[in-house]
Formats: structure tokens, sequence, C-alpha cells
């Protein structure tokens, strides 16, 4: 399918691995040229090399935190006239409710709601004048159903969401779209590390606690960041005008509602 966004121009969030890097790998599929981000020089340089010569886009390199505003400044610097952005940004440690802090609060706010709210209305403004926009939000399955330990994510993805609604109505006029896609259990390297911690702290084999994390899923696997990637670059897509201030959930079936 032909996602009508050769040629455009995407900046990409926390792209070195993981999810974002599924986004960037589908999006230049598609044809867009891109500004990648991450926190590892080393490992984002890889990345950018691996796209640019598997689909021979043009791909700009900008490292650091996305919670430091150089950093994002130099995003912007680096792609003015963006006509789509990925946002995303690690999460906040697992942490029980009771050992929680302001500190963490305030930190996770800063990661996953302000942070991705300052990218938008940095960019936003020029995609309604130039009349084609798509900002895709990765959030979690934890904004419609949270789970114990991820408080400060949940809470800060589901203001993220709760904050860019009215902008997702009031701009669509303008062909520009906001969205959310909403993650469930991802074969990724964050997970691993879950599933690692889990099998030193029960005394089990990685691959036992792997094979009981996946025979949760009512799928009965992890899933695919290719499987991620191809949903960001169809929301992204000339085809998507018509759907914002959506939370889309990808998690193989494990949401227990009907809506």
């Amino acid at each position: 399918m032909d996602l009508g966004i050769s040629g455009r121009k995407a900046i990409v969030c926390a792209s070195s691995k993981g999810l974002g890097r599924a986004c960037a790998v589908a999006l230049a599929e598609a044809g867009c040229a891109l500004v990648l981000n991450g926190r590892d020089a080393a490992t984002l340089t890889a990345t950018a090399k691996d796209i640019r010569e598997r689909f021979g886009v043009a791909v700009h390199e900008a490292p650091g935190d996305l919670n430091d505003p150089a950093t994002r400044a130099a995003l912007v610097a680096a792609a003015p006239e963006a006509d789509i952005l990925v946002n995303n940004n690690g999460g906040p440690p697992f942490k029980t409710f009771g050992a929680i802090t302001r500190e963490d609060i305030l930190a996770g706010v800063e990661s996953n709601m302000l942070t991705p709210i300052a990218l938008v209305q940095a960019l936003l403004p020029g995609m309604a004048r130039r009349r084609f926009g798509r900002i895709v939000n990765i959030t979690s399955g934890s904004v419609r159903a949270p789970i114990a330990g991820l408080d400060v994510s949940s809470g800060a993805r589901a203001g993220l969401t709760a904050f860019l609604a009215s902008a997702a109505r009031a701009y669509v006029r303008d062909n520009v779209t906001i969205n959310a896609i909403l993650p469930g259990t991802f074969a990724t390297d964050r997970q691993r590390s879950a599933i690692e911690r889990s099998a030193a702290q029960r005394g089990v084999p990685f691959e036992t606690a792997r094979a009981e994390a996946e025979a949760r899923s009512p799928a009965h696997r992890f899933g695919d960041p290719a499987e991620f990637g191809a949903l960001c670059a169809f929301l992204a897509s000339a085809q998507a005008g018509f759907i914002s201030g959506q939370s889309i959930l990808i998690d193989g079936g494990a949401f227990p509602g009907t809506f």
C-alpha cells in the first residue's frame, strides 16, 4: 500500500532502538526523510546507518536526552518543517505506590507529558499552515488499564492524552491529526530486562519466565516491533486524515474490555 508520504520529513523521538526504531524503519520504508534521536550516540549512529543503507532516505542524527531543551531545539532545527512527529520517551522505572516520591512524579511528568507537549507546540502551527501534519504519541496500554508499579508512567501518559485531546479536534480541519498508540507487551530490550529481573528474583531460568509472560497474552506471544511500526506509519499516512484524537491499543487482545 502506498501511504502517500514519500518525501515527507519525520522526526522520530527515542528512535535508536525498540518501538521508536520500528516506527522510524516503517516511515523510511514509506519514503520519509528522518530525524532520529537517542541518548546513546553510538547506538543512534548504527541505527541511522542501517536505515540509510536499507532504504536510501536522508537520515539526520540528533543525539541527546529529550528532557533537555537543547536536544529538543536540535530536533526542531533539523526539520523545522517536519510533516510527521512521533513522540516517544523512556518511561519511569517500576516502583511500588508507597515508594513513589514527589520527585519521581515530577520527573515522570517532565519526560512523558511536558516534553512531548513542547515538541507538539513547536511543530503543530507550521503543520497547520502547510495543511499536512501527523502527530503520533507512543504512550502505553497502562493508560487504559493501569498497571501497579507503573503509576507515574500511567498518570503522565494519560495526562498527555487528555491535554492534547482538544488540539486533536481543533487542528484536524487543517489536515493535522494527533493520535496515540498504546502498546502492550512487545519484544524489546526493555521487556527483556523486565523478564531478566523477574527471573532473577524468582530464581527461575530466563526462558521459563519468558514463556510464562508470553502465555499470559491471549496471542501467546509478544508483539513484533515491526507490527507497531506499521501501525505508526499508517497513522502518519495520507489516508489517515480522518483519524484524530484516538488512542489505539495494540496489545494482542490483552485488554479485557469490549470498548
